[in-house]
């Protein structure tokens, strides 16, 4: 049976159930030999040397058949053909391959199954496992969610920190026109129950499961209810789920204070649909001559590097950033030293329905100073940004919560209709720095504030980022809690891990 990793993942999110895993029916029974890949060359001039597992890739114990719409690469083969490319691509391109255990392939049924432990077991010093990263999803899921289309109701969600039961689930923010903004849902609204099943105490793997199948739809046109409660006031509505395009970039405005004008965005992820949207949010601030910006990444887990990069330099390109090191990533032993990767001064015109201008200059702001908002949700490629503007000396406040903590980057990597995540690199700025796989801390400790929109003005968070940036210090209440030595609350937003992470283009 396929499961969904949206759905699969969902499930270890409220209970820890088995069964989890990408889009695979591989079933194979007997071994064969993989057919060499054919290499040529010009006479009198040596093949490039191509890796091992390059011998294995899209050789499938079930191939996909292409058709007029669709080209699949996928030659007939095993199950071992498929596990023989993973050993062989982690082996070449795994951060920490030396450390994987030597596993005996048969003793696994499928692809993912052995994917699954090949990685390292070893724990940090806080007892975390090392790589936290190590994931997959059905190729096909991955593309629309590479193109900013979602499955869903149009809502993201945020949830407690603590233990599993009661949760706390609170919606963050509604795109609007989407199913939820028409059932009236809105920022704040806490989550009672799905499908008539009790969300906050329910435990049992039978209720679970309904929930998961109401808040993580698998098509479209399904309809599910919820319970939900504002303040006092309890109600419910029934959401009809629907492929939905989520806009990254959201509410760019110029806010007037005394000291001038200050820009803000919302950014929610590095995906390709992001270059041009963010492209027109910088020229419009850019062309409103803002002098400060804050930048909301407290839900953004990451993506593309290249967009992370393009981003930097609309921030604070020209004499700050010209010809210097955004990031560089560093690989293991066996591979290929990488290009480091500048503050990119221009478009690339990423495919996308609507793709960016190639190759022409990006606006920018020319900024030495940046606030950032910030918390658990600030993933990866966010905190490349963060890093990257660091490691060329521009002044970085970050306003919020710590962020998660991912210095690494994979290439995602296809094969037989599974897209495969590996830990492949660790980015370090121009500095040499990359250890903060604990997460940035903030400049104020600030709560994410649910009562009001983001962009708001009065808005917990950027209220205390313009306080900052007039002042020069946290607001008292941020700072008294400081003081306590008590953390502000975390909400951590529910999303797939494809949400956060940092993609890398080799070079």
């Amino acid at each position: 049976m396929k499961i969904s990793s949206l759905t699969c993942w969902a499930a270890l999110l409220l209970l820890s159930l088995a069964g989890c895993g990408g889009d695979a029916n591989n079933t194979g029974t007997a071994s064969s030999t993989a057919a060499a890949v054919s290499r040529s060359a010009p006479s009198g001039m040596a093949a490039p040397a191509l890796p091992a597992y390059s011998s294995f890739q899209n050789l499938c114990a079930a191939p996909r058949q292409s058709t007029a719409t669709a080209f699949y690469p996928d030659r007939q083969g095993t199950l071992d053909d498929e596990k023989s490319f993973l050993r062989l691509w982690t082996d070449e391109t795994y951060l920490w391959y030396s450390e994987v255990p030597t596993n005996n392939p048969a003793s696994y049924s499928t692809a993912l199954d052995y994917f699954n432990v090949l990685k390292t077991p070893l724990l940090t010093a806080n007892g975390k496992p090392k790589d936290r990263y190590h994931f997959t999803y059905s190729s096909a899921e991955y593309d629309e969610l590479s193109r900013g289309v979602e499955l869903g109701y149009g809502m993201n969600w945020a949830r407690n920190t603590g233990p599993n039961i009661p949760r706390t689930w609170t919606i963050t923010s509604v795109l609007p026109g989407s199913p939820a903004d028409q059932a009236g849902l809105r920022r704040g609204d806490v989550l009672n129950q799905v499908d008539f099943q009790n969300f906050v105490w329910a435990g049992d793997a039978a209720t679970v499961a309904k929930l998961n199948a109401g808040l993580f739809p698998v098509k479209a046109g399904e309809v599910h209810e919820f319970l939900l409660a504002r303040g006092l006031q309890k109600f419910m509505v029934f959401l009809k789920a629907a492929k939905l395009d989520v806009p990254p970039v959201q509410n760019t405005k110029v806010i007037d204070t005394p000291t001038g004008k200050v820009g803000y965005l919302t950014f929610n992820s590095h995906n390709p649909v992001s270059e041009l949207q963010l492209i027109e949010a910088f020229r419009q601030l850019e062309d409103a001559k803002v002098n400060d910006l804050v930048l909301d990444l407290r839900y953004n887990g990451g993506g593309l590097l290249v967009i992370a990069s393009e981003l930097a330099y609309m921030i604070s390109g020209g004499e700050i950033t010209a010809g210097k090191t955004f990031e560089h990533t560093l690989v293991n032993d066996k591979g290929t030293p990488q290009t480091p990767l500048i503050f990119l001064p221009v478009s690339l015109g990423l495919n996308t329905p609507k793709p960016a201008p190639y190759l022409q200059p990006l606006p920018k702001l020319g900024l030495n100073r940046v606030t950032i908002l910030t918390g658990p949700g600030t993933c990866s490629a966010s905190e490349s940004v963060i890093n990257g503007l660091r490691g060329v000396d521009v002044e970085v406040n970050l306003i919020g919560g710590q962020t998660c903590g991912k210095p690494y980057a994979f290439v995602p990597t296809p094969n037989c209709g599974t897209t495969y995540f590996t830990i492949q690199y660790q980015g370090v700025n121009a500095k040499g720095f990359g250890d903060y796989s604990d997460g940035f801390a903030p400049t104020c400790n600030v709560a994410d504030d649910f009562s009001r929109s983001q962009g708001d003005p009065a808005e917990g968070q950027l209220a205390a980022a313009l306080y900052y940036r007039e002042h020069g210090r946290c607001p008292a209440a941020s700072t008294a809690r400081a003081r306590s030595g008590i953390p502000e609350p975390l909400a951590v937003p529910v999303r797939p891990p494809v949400s956060e992470i940092a993609i890398h283009t080799p070079r």
